[in-house]
């Protein structure tokens, strides 16, 4: 009974007691149940809402008003500082033009009070000389006596984004965050981010804050339209560079934009574009008066008509390059009439060129300032092309021609008697040029050459033809035979004394070398060998090393063995004693070993130029080699040690640490 009492607790805790108390003086009891889930949401009754607080920002404001209060922040530090605030502040003032920027009155000036003028003036602080000589378009810097000048942009800066580097969010900084340094003038975007990529707002960012931008390079980015382009023509007129790859979203109209507005274009590139046509080449023929290079790549809607009106229209074109486009020999004919001031030439891929079109190149009579043409995979170029290409061309000096499968001994014959002035000669995969052909070329040959290059002619092969008298070709100096199979002994030998004078030659791949034929090429050359290219003659030994810098190693700088097997330790230690100037040495996949290695113990004071070093491949060096490699810290800049399987990880890191100077590849 004292337990249950009129108004007193069933539990000593009020709190803890499973009771239930609806009246003030009546005590029930009511037993524990379990607590009812409600999954009905809880709404708080109309007199129960908690008031909320409004905390004032100037984040409610919509980016109308933002906008407005942006442009009239006319300093640029000011500027800067509130592009740093958040994207959404960085992407409304990156939108923002120069000329759009509100320049204040000048009682409304914001210029810091100076130390003479106190608080309490009757102009608020504001010195009447500082109001006199400032003009709207200048704010004083807090804190600096320098002034901040709105729209000077001359350009001084250059950026590159590129992969995932390249977002809008970059592109509105630099548009904002340049202007206090000189000025953007260069901008270079290889490739964009995979999820948040450069578009047409941080182009036209670009556009709005860059003005003094002039080379622009945009690669793999398939996201902007015609729309940045658009942009760029408004914002940039001292654009002078314009290069465009691999852009599918770009068509004529956003061209015909930069063509009208950038006056001052001097260089365009267009590769991969494929809904770029003729109207906008016609447009930049008439509109950019400084334009001096055009290249042109894999646009397929590109033909004669844009080809053709923007060489008769552009009278200032220097530079033409052509490739995998729909042109036929009617542009070839119009670049040799109106191309009078062209001197670099490149086609690549015409398929719809013929003979009559490189004919017409030659005998049109205008490339008379061309010095250097380029002709690839290209069926057009014949025998009666290339000799019309050598009437027409007085000045050429450098011809390159590569895969040119028409083309024999006849045609270079007849063009070797009409080159006046020809130096450098390259022939690639083009297998109808014989050695015959090269020979006799030599003794028509009026000009001076200086460069020859061979590279996989499979008609470069010794023959059993005698030419009585040998031509000679005293002025040679470079000569480059790659990769021509049958090119031996026989040939290398008549190299020698058709060539006394070599310099600088390259002999890779060339299998049918063996000691004997070197040894007469190197008794031929009357001249001081300087770079020596072997990589790849697997049939020369140590004799024919041994000769060579007996002969030339007083003048020998750089030399390339890589891949002679039978090259080994005894080649190694005749460098060391007979060629003081080596600067670069490839010994890549010889048979060098820890013993030969040894032998440059005393390197530092034999070879003291050696800046380079190659040992990729070769097997036998261990971590032996590695202290005496070590010595060479002095002037080692460049050294390869990959698959050295016998060289430790180790060994390795131990290097790197005590020639920290050299690059080390493992």
């Amino acid at each position: 009974d004292e337990s249950i009492c009129a108004s007193s607790p069933f539990q000593p805790n009020f709190f803890d007691s499973g009771l239930m108390f609806s009246s003030p003086r009546v005590d029930v009891y009511c037993p524990q149940r379990k607590r009812a889930r409600i999954s009905a949401p809880f709404v708080l009754r109309e007199q129960e809402q908690l008031p909320v607080k409004i905390v004032p920002s100037i984040d409610i404001l919509p980016d109308e008003c933002l906008f407005e209060i942006f442009s009239r922040v006319a300093g640029i530090r000011d500027r800067s500082a509130c592009a740093c605030v958040s994207k959404r502040w960085l992407t409304l003032q990156s939108s923002i033009r120069r000329s759009e920027i509100v320049s204040l009155p000048r009682n409304c000036s914001p210029v810091n009070p100076t130390k003479e003028t106190p608080a309490t003036n009757k102009d608020a602080g504001f010195p009447k000389e500082t109001l006199e000589k400032e003009s709207p378009e200048t704010i004083e810097v807090d804190g600096d006596d320098a002034e901040e000048v709105i729209g000077s942009d001359d350009g001084y800066l250059s950026r590159s984004l590129e992969g995932k580097k390249a977002t809008d969010i970059r592109l509105a900084a630099i548009s904002i965050g340049t202007a206090n340094l000189g000025g953007l003038g260069k901008l270079l975007i290889r490739g964009s981010n995979a999820t948040r990529g450069v578009t047409d707002v941080g182009l036209t960012a670009i556009a709005r804050g860059c003005p003094g931008i002039k080379v622009l390079s945009i690669w793999n980015v398939s996201a902007i339209t015609d729309k940045s382009l658009c942009e760029i023509s408004e914002g940039c007129h001292q654009l002078e560079k314009l290069d465009i790859s691999h852009c599918p979203g770009i068509t004529d109209k956003g061209l015909l934009a930069i063509a009208e507005r950038c006056r001052n274009l001097s260089s365009l590139t267009l590769e991969s574009c494929p809904l770029v046509g003729n109207s906008c080449l016609q447009a930049f023929g008439r509109s950019c008066v400084n334009l001096q290079s055009i290249s042109i790549k894999d646009c397929p809607l590109v033909g004669d008509q844009g080809v053709a009106g923007l060489v008769a229209l552009a009278a200032n074109l220097a530079k033409i390059k052509l490739q995998g486009v729909n042109v036929s020999d009617v542009s070839l004919a119009v670049i040799g009439h109106y191309g009078k001031s062209v001197t670099e030439l490149s086609f690549r891929g015409l398929q719809n060129a013929g003979e009559r079109g490189f004919w017409a190149l030659g005998n049109a009579r205008g490339l008379r300032k061309l010095k250097t043409l380029t002709v690839s995979s290209c069926k057009g170029i014949t025998d009666v092309g290339l000799e019309a290409v050598g009437v027409g061309c007085p000045l050429l000096k450098n011809l390159s021609l590569r895969r040119c499968c028409f083309l024999s001994d006849n045609g270079l014959r007849a063009f070797a008697r009409v080159a006046q002035v020809l130096e450098n000669l390259q022939l690639e995969e083009c297998n109808r040029i014989t050695q015959i052909g090269i020979l006799t070329s030599f003794a028509h040959c009026k000009a001076k050459l200086k460069t020859l290059s061979l590279i996989k002619c499979m008609g470069i092969k010794d023959q059993n033809v005698c030419l009585n008298p040998l031509p000679f070709c005293n002025s040679l100096r470079t000569l480059t035979i790659q990769g021509c199979a049958g090119f031996g002994d026989q040939g290398l030998a008549a190299v020698g004394k058709i060539c006394p004078r070599l310099q600088q030659v390259a002999f890779s791949g060339l299998t049918g070398i063996t000691d004997m034929g070197f040894f007469s090429f190197i008794e031929s050359c009357e001249g001081e060998l300087v770079k020596v290219n072997l990589n790849g003659c697997e049939n020369l030994t140590d004799n024919a090393v041994t000769r060579l810098v007996m002969h030339h190693g007083g003048s020998l700088q750089v030399l390339n063995l890589g891949g002679c097997r039978r090259v080994t330790d005894v080649s190694l230690k005749a460098l060391l004693m007979n060629c003081p100037l080596l600067q670069d040495l490839d010994m890549s996949r010889c048979s060098i070993t820890d013993r030969g290695i040894v032998s440059l113990r005393s390197s530092t004071k034999e070879l003291p130029d050696l800046l380079i070093l190659s040992l990729s491949g070769c097997s036998q060096v261990s971590d032996i080699s590695l202290p005496v490699l070590g010595n060479l810290s002095g002037s080692l800049v460049g050294l390869n040690l990959q698959h050295c399987n016998a060289i430790s990880n180790t060994a390795v890191g131990w290097l790197g640490e005590r020639m920290w100077r050299c690059d080390i590849l493992s």
